[in-house]
This record gives C-alpha cells, sequence and structure tokens, in this order.
C-alpha cells in the first residue's frame, strides 16, 4: 500500500504507513538550536547518571542489546528527516525504575532499565519502543511542540515586530532546557506509533510485537487514567491503530527475512 509523501518540491507515492508532513508549527523555530539544547542536556543526564553509578556500562549485555537493535534501525531514518544522516546518534541505558524510554533531538537514546526488567522485553518488543522514540525525533515533535508554545508566547509581538524571530529564538533556548517535559498530543504519540512499526519492521523486527508491547504496558500501567484524561492514547487503541496497519508494514519485515 501507497501513500503520497511530501517534500519541499517534491510528491511522490511511497510504501508504507500515511502520516503526511511534518507541522508547520516546527519551521518557527531552528532545528541547529533545538538539537543543541537537546545534546547539551543529554551529556549533563548522562554524567549526572553516571555520578550516581547509574550509568551501564558500554560493555554490559543490555547496553550491547540496545545498541545493536538501535544499528539496524537508524539506517531507515533518512528518509523521514533528511537532517538524521548528520545527527550523532547515541544509545545509553540508566538504571532506574522508570518503565520509561526517550529520543531526544539530534539521535540521543535512552532507555530506563525498568522498562527491560519489569515487562521482560522481547528484542522485537525493545524494537517497538526504540522506533517510536526515534519516530518523534524524525517527525520533529519537541520541535513542533516548541514552536507552538514560542508562537503562543511571542503572541501579538509577532505582529508588532513583523517576524518576532529574536524573541522566539530566546524562547526556544528556555525551552531547551524542559525537552524531556514537553508533552506530545495523542496524535503525536500515535503517529510515533506507526512511524516507529514501519522502521522496525524495514530493520527485520516484528511489528506485531507492538501488540504485546501495549498489552504488557496496560497491564503495568493499570488504574492510570482513561484516555480523555491523558494526553495519550489508550492502550486498546494504540493496539487497534497497530493492528489496523500491520498490512502496509508486514511486507517489510517479510522481505527483510527473506533477504
Amino acid at each position: 500500500m501507497s501513500a503520497l509523501l511530501a517534500l519541499p518540491g517534491l510528491a511522490f507515492a511511497r510504501e508504507g504507513v500515511d502520516v503526511g508532513g511534518n507541522s508547520l508549527f516546527s519551521k518557527l523555530v531552528s532545528a541547529d538550536t533545538v538539537e543543541q539544547s537537546s545534546g547539551q542536556q543529554y551529556q549533563k543526564m548522562m554524567q549526572e547518571a553516571a555520578a550516581k553509578n547509574a550509568l551501564a556500562p558500554k560493555d554490559s549485555a543490555q547496553v550491547r542489546k540496545l545498541r545493536a537493535i538501535a544499528s539496524k534501525i537508524i539506517p531507515f531514518s533518512n528518509p523521514w528527516n533528511p537532517r538524521a544522516r548528520d545527527w550523532r546518534w547515541e544509545v545509553n541505558l540508566i538504571g532506574s525504575p522508570q518503565i520509561n524510554a526517550f529520543c531526544m533531538p539530534g539521535g540521543k537514546i535512552a532507555f530506563y532499565t525498568g522498562i527491560l526488567n519489569k515487562l521482560k522485553l522481547t528484542d522485537d518488543e525493545v524494537a517497538m519502543v526504540m522506533g517510536h522514540e526515534i519516530a518523534h525525533a524524525l517527525r520533529e515533535h519537541a520541535r513542533e511542540r516548541m514552536g507552538k508554545n514560542a508562537a503562543t508566547g511571542v503572541g501579538a509581538n509577532l505582529i508588532g515586530q513583523v517576524l518576532g524571530l529574536g524573541q522566539v529564538g530566546q524562547m526556544v533556548t528556555n525551552y531547551g532546557a524542559q525537552l524531556l517535559t514537553l508533552q506530545f498530543s495523542r496524535s503525536d504519540e500515535s503517529e510515533a506509533d506507526l512511524v516507529g512499526m514501519e522502521l522496525a519492521a524495514r530493520a527485520s523486527f516484528d511489528p506485531r510485537a507492538g501488540v504485546s508491547l501495549w498489552q504488557k504496558m496496560s497491564a503495568a500501567s493499570a488504574g492510570a487514567p482513561p484516555q480523555w484524561l491523558s494526553t495519550h492514547p489508550s492502550g486498546n487503541t494504540r493496539i487497534h491503530d497497530i493492528e489496523v496497519n500491520l498490512p502496509k508494514v508486514m511486507p517489510f519485515f517479510d522481505r527483510s527475512r527473506a533477504g
């Protein structure tokens, strides 16, 4: 199945999931600025983790596994975002009970031991989590959120100062220290699920693992507020969307395994 992928001055049919183009709000802020801020914050986090003896050594089995999975997924990132070719990707593991993982703008990935140990993730499920987090970075959801926040904050000053780029830039710098606390929308989360599923499938990981992953996530978050009180889609919604889109990505998985 194909979808129309639109890039500046170019439109063509592509095989896979259809999530449209990146938000125009992301254009309000500099990608370089966002990626630089995220890189600085990531390094600070890793230094703090190391100081607490919470940063897993690079030769640990779990770190080696995470980096091996990332090495298979990352080559398929470029078509989604040309900037990814120049990102200095990093993958680290932090000792923490949190069931969480992230990929900051610029390809800075971290997993917490809680998500690996508590959910007892298979390699395919890890790939689905990693693909999802990488998708947030490729689709520039943090940059989009910053753009919306900056546009709201600058408001009328944009009119009074034509574009107000100086103020937008300053606000982006301020938000840079809060990259990990930015809230993605439900549509961002759903989009990351689908793009991440395709990335994993192209990298020879079974996208059907998305179903078991979210079953585990739902069980782990029992008692969480209903979907309409959260920015995240419910587990059942995510599982349904994954199942509906599996026919679009299973051919990638089948071909990668056959090859």
